[in-house]
C-alpha cells in the first residue's frame, strides 16, 4: 500500500523518517511502474557546501540525472513524498562513502543523524517505463516480477564537468529484437519524451563497454540471435559522481533501490511525442554495429533533398542508379564521425592543363566547411600531381571566406601493400584509424579492367593516383565508413551501383566505377550532392531528437554553435565566389570544356545558383 507523505504539514519525526529509520520504505524498484502521476527517485546526500555544484551538474547532465527536487540542508525529504512499503527490509538501501571510497552498505542512516543537518538531500527521477514500452511494443517483460535489477554499465563517455564534479556516463541495456527497435523507441518516448530516448543503439564497444556479461551494477542479461542491445543513460551516474568528489561524506541510494515520489522534473517536464520529435532508428554500420537516431521531420526534410538533387540536366539516365536513403544514411554516418577525409578530382581534360574540371572541388570544400563548423576533423588526399594547385585553391578558399580555416591536403604514397592501412591509420593501428569516415566528390574512380575512364571512354589512368585503394582497404577495417558522390557513374564510391550503370549509362559497361563505398549519393550534378551532405548535416545537427543521441544525453539541449552551422552552409555567394576561384586557376568545366562560370556545361546563375537556394530553403526551415 502506497502512503503519500505532505511534508510541510508533518512533524520533524516523520520527515525524517525516510533516511533514519532502520526499515527504511526504500525498496527495489527495477522494471516496476509507480501508481499514477509518482516517479521513483534516487537519492543522494551531500555536504551543503557542495550542493549548488551538484545541482549544476545535475542541470548540465540532465539525461542520466533529471532532478526531481531538492531538501533544505537538514530536512532530507521534499513536500509530496511518497513511499513504498519494503518487503526486503535485510538489504542495504545506502551506500556511504567517505572521500570517493564506498565504505559501506547501511540499512539505516540513523548513526548518522548529526552530520545529516548539514546534508542537502537530492532526489533523481529513474527511467521506470521500460517495461511498460516493451509491453506496449509486444515485447516480453524481462522480468515479470519486478524483482531484477537491470544491468548497468560504467562507460569512457564522459559526462559534463562542474567544479569538482567529473565522471563517466553510466547506462542500463535491455536487449531487443532488431526488427522491433523502432517499435521500442517511439513507445518509450511516448511514455517519457526525451528521458526515454536511449543514448545508443548497437555494438556496446563504442561506449567503452568491453563485456555485456559483466555489468558494473545488476544483473546482466543475454542477447540472443536477432538481439540488438540498446542503451539507456542511468542515474547510477550519481554513484561515479559521488565517488569522483572526494567529498569526506556522502550517502546514495544502492543500486536498484529508489523511493517513489509524487514530483516533476524540476529542470523540465517530459514533453509529449510531437510530430516532429517522433523518433526514427536507422541502421548505419553493420562492422561495428551502429544505430543512429533522428527525428522524423528530419528525415522527411533530408529525404526532399535527395529527390531535389536528383534531377538529371544532362540526360544520362541517372535516375536508374539512384537507392533511397543514400544521403539520409551518409549523412548519419557523418555526424557521427569525428575526422573525415575528403577527396575530389577528375582529370578529365587530359590534353589542358590543369586537367580538372569545376565539378568536385566546390562540392568538397562545401562539405568541409560545414565538417569545420562542426568541430570534425577535415583533411583532403589529392593526386600528386595536383598538389600545389589544391593547396592554393583551400587558401584562396580561406582568404574568399569559403572555408573559416585550412585544412591539411596530402597525397597517398602508394606503393607497399600496407600502405592504404598505414596512411589510414597511421601508428594507431586499425583499431585507432585517423579517419572514421572517407568522403569522394566527383573522384575519378576504377573500372573492373583497373583503368580510369571518362564519360568518353578515354583511359585517364596516367593523371590519377590510386586513391581507390583507402576505400577498399577502409571497407576491412571496422569503424571507417566511406560515401561516394557520383552523376555518372565512373567515380569513386559508385561501385555500389555498377550494374545499372553498366545497363543504363552511355559506355557504362566499360567506365563503371568497380570500387564501393558504403553509401552511394547520386546527383545531377556531383557538387549538388557536396551541397547536400553539409544541408542534411545541418537538418541533423538542428534536430533536438538526433542531438540528443549525439551528445549521449549530457550537455544542453542545443549546441551552441548553431548561429556558425548557418553560415557555413553553402550559399549562392560563396559558390560563385568558389566558381571565380576556379576559373582564375584555368579549370575547365566537365562537358563543355569552356573556362567560364559554368560546371557541367551548365551556367552558374541559370542553374546552379537555382539549385543552392532550393537546397536552403528546404534546410532552413525550422522543425
Amino acid at each position: 500500500m502506497s502512503l503519500t507523505l505532505h511534508l510541510k504539514s508533518c512533524p520533524p519525526s516523520v520527515i525524517r523518517g525516510l533516511i533514519l529509520q532502520k526499515k527504511p520504505n526504500i525498496r527495489n524498484m527495477s522494471g516496476m511502474a509507480g501508481a499514477a502521476g509518482q516517479r521513483p527517485a534516487g537519492v543522494v546526500l551531500l555536504h551543503r557546501s557542495l550542493a549548488p555544484d551538484f545541482e549544476k551538474f545535475c542541470q548540465a547532465n540532465r539525461g542520466p540525472l533529471p532532478l526531481l527536487g531538492k531538501s533544505e540542508p537538514g530536512r532530507w525529504a521534499l513536500p509530496a513524498l511518497g513511499t513504498v512499503p519494503d518487503t526486503r527490509v535485510d538489504r542495504p538501501r545506502f551506500h556511504k562513502y567517505e572521500f570517493g571510497a564506498c565504505t559501506g552498505s547501511l540499512a539505516s542512516l540513523e548513526e548518522h543523524a548529526e552530520q545529516l543537518k548539514d546534508m542537502v538531500t537530492f532526489f533523481l527521477g529513474c527511467r521506470w517505463s521500460l517495461e511498460g514500452a516493451l509491453e506496449k511494443a509486444g515485447l516480453p517483460r524481462r522480468d515479470p516480477a519486478g524483482h531484477g535489477h537491470m544491468a548497468a554499465y560504467k562507460t569512457t563517455v564522459p559526462c559534463i564537468t562542474v567544479a569538482g564534479f567529473c565522471c563517466p556516463l553510466v547506462v542500463t541495456m535491455r536487449p531487443v529484437p532488431k526488427d522491433k527497435l523502432e517499435k521500442l523507441v517511439q513507445a518509450i518516448c511516448s511514455m517519457e519524451g526525451e528521458q526515454g530516448q536511449p543514448i545508443h543503439i548497437g555494438d556496446p564497444e563504442l561506449l567503452g563497454i568491453k563485456d555485456l556479461s559483466q555489468p558494473d551494477f545488476g544483473e546482466p542479461e543475454v542477447c540472443q540471435p536477432g538481439d540488438v542491445p540498446v542503451f539507456w543513460p542511468s542515474h547510477l551516474t550519481s554513484l561515479e559522481a559521488v565517488s569522483g568528489c572526494k567529498a569526506p561524506l556522502a550517502f546514495t541510494s544502492a543500486p536498484g533501490c529508489t523511493v517513489m515520489t509524487d514530483l516533476k522534473d524540476m529542470e523540465a517536464p517530459a514533453g509529449c511525442l510531437t510530430p516532429e520529435k517522433i523518433p526514427e532508428v536507422h541502421c548505419i554500420s553493420q562492422d561495428p554495429l551502429h544505430y543512429s537516431i533522428t527525428s522524423a521531420s528530419a528525415v522527411r526534410k533530408i529525404r526532399e533533398l535527395e529527390t531535389i538533387i536528383a534531377v538529371d540536366p544532362g540526360n544520362r539516365g541517372i535516375g536508374h542508379l539512384l537507392c533511397k536513403d543514400e544521403l539520409l544514411k551518409a549523412s548519419l554516418s557523418l555526424s557521427h564521425a569525428h575526422s573525415v577525409l575528403i577527396t575530389t578530382g577528375f582529370p578529365t581534360h587530359f590534353n589542358h592543363e590543369p586537367p580538372e574540371e569545376t565539378d568536385g572541388p566546390p562540392g568538397a570544400l562545401a562539405l568541409a566547411a560545414f565538417l569545420q563548423a562542426l568541430e570534425k576533423g577535415v583533411s583532403m588526399v589529392v593526386d600528386q600531381r595536383a598538389l600545389s594547385l589544391f593547396k592554393t585553391l583551400v587558401e584562396e578558399a580561406v582568404e574568399q571566406g569559403v572555408l573559416k580555416a585550412q585544412i591539411p591536403v596530402l597525397t597517398y604514397p602508394a606503393g607497399s601493400a600496407g600502405a592504404a592501412r598505414t596512411f589510414l591509420c597511421g601508428d594507431g593501428g586499425p583499431r585507432a584509424p585517423r579517419f572514421d569516415h572517407l568522403v569522394a566528390i566527383e573522384r575519378a574512380g576504377r573500372a573492373a579492367d583497373g583503368n580510369y575512364y571518362n564519360a568518353r571512354k578515354v583511359n585517364i589512368k596516367h593523371l590519377v593516383d590510386p586513391i581507390d585503394n583507402l576505400f577498399l582497404e577502409a571497407q576491412k577495417i571496422p569503424g571507417i565508413s566511406s560515401t561516394g558522390v557520383g552523376d555518372g557513374g565512373n567515380e569513386l564510391g559508385m561501385g555500389k551501383v555498377k550494374e545499372a550503370v553498366k545497363s543504363h549509362i552511355r559506355n557504362g559497361d566499360v567506365i563503371a566505377c568497380d570500387v564501393e563505398a558504403d553509401f552511394a549519393v547520386i546527383a545531377g550534378v556531383s557538387n549538388w550532392g557536396g551541397y547536400a551532405l553539409a544541408c542534411a548535416l545541418y537538418i541533423l545537427n538542428s534536430c533536438e531528437v538526433h542531438a540528443r543521441s549525439l551528445r549521449k544525453a549530457a550537455g544542453p539541449s542545443r549546441a551552441a554553435g548553431e548561429e556558425s552551422w548557418t553560415q557555413a552552409l553553402p550559399s549562392i555567394s560563396k559558390e560563385e565566389t568558389m566558381l571565380g576561384i576556379l576559373v582564375r586557376h584555368k579549370i575547365r568545366s566537365g562537358v563543355s570544356g569552356n573556362v567560364g562560370m559554368e560546371v557541367d556545361g551548365l551556367p552558374f546563375h541559370d542553374t546552379h545558383a537555382q539549385m543552392i537556394q532550393k537546397l536552403l530553403d528546404v534546410t532552413t526551415v525550422r522543425l
